[in-house]
């Protein structure tokens, strides 16, 4: 994965050139440097330097912002411009129960009408990831981490349930990227992929369920336990009304 920088301005990471309309060439990019955890969460997004790099007025790019405000990916603050957006503590684990709640949903009709052509695609994904681990690639362990979940959960069919577990993951994307699980833990829940699958090929739901629930909250620790050591996170109302 690219190396995570502080200080280092969001624009640094911005590929100027255009590929088809201002609006979308704008939008790909940016949505690109945010998932991908280029830039750090509450990162500030500076317009004129956007159109600017790109070439173009400020009318495109706040275009595209507001696109990523509907996404849940950006922020805005009157007077304050825009940033990639910075969930609190209990926003991010908000999210996460809600993730949870939709890939288990998934999940369980998945478990019915995967195919064993959807069960070798979850399989490649878990190789794959294994390979990520040994050669220390988390880039590439972050990218199959998430087509691994995506191939046990898109055998249920339901393409608005599966829009709303992409996005609710693409909201968590940049605390995700960061997350730096090593020994045991990654040991644990490579475990817990193979259990997955060996889950889903014998149609065993209960099972399935359980070892996924089980798996989302140990991820979902790991987050938590990233951000609030990097100091990503937004800070909690109560916590401000305490200071």
């Amino acid at each position: 994965m690219p190396p995570h920088h502080p200080h280092r301005p969001l624009v640094s990471y911005l590929n100027g050139e255009r590929s088809g309309s201002a609006q979308a060439s704008v939008l790909g990019e940016l949505r690109r440097v945010i998932l991908d955890g280029s830039a750090a969460p509450g990162s500030a997004i500076p317009v004129g330097e956007v159109a600017e790099l790109f070439g173009v007025s400020a009318i495109p790019v706040r275009e595209a912002l507001k696109t990523l405000i509907g996404e849940g990916l950006v922020g805005h603050r009157t007077g304050g411009g825009y940033f990639v957006a910075q969930l609190t503590l209990t926003e991010l684990r908000e999210i996460y129960f809600v993730r949870g709640v939709l890939e288990q949903a998934a999940l369980t009709r998945a478990c019915e009408l995967a195919t064993v052509a959807d069960l070798d695609r979850a399989r490649a994904e878990h190789e794959a990831l294994q390979e990520a681990t040994i050669s220390g690639d988390r880039r590439a362990y972050h990218v199959h981490s998430r087509r691994f979940h995506q191939a046990l959960a898109n055998p249920c069919g339901m393409h608005r349930l599966l829009n709303m577990f992409d996005s609710t993951w693409d909201i968590t994307e940049p605390f995700q990227v960061m997350q730096g699980a090593t020994g045991p833990t990654q040991l644990q829940l490579h475990s817990d992929h193979e259990k997955m699958i060996d889950a889903m090929a014998r149609r065993d739901v209960a099972e399935l369920i359980a070892v996924a629930q089980e798996h989302h909250r140990r991820l979902e620790s790991v987050i938590i336990e990233t951000a609030a050591q990097l100091n990503v996170a937004g800070e909690d109302p109560a916590s401000a009304d305490e200071l």
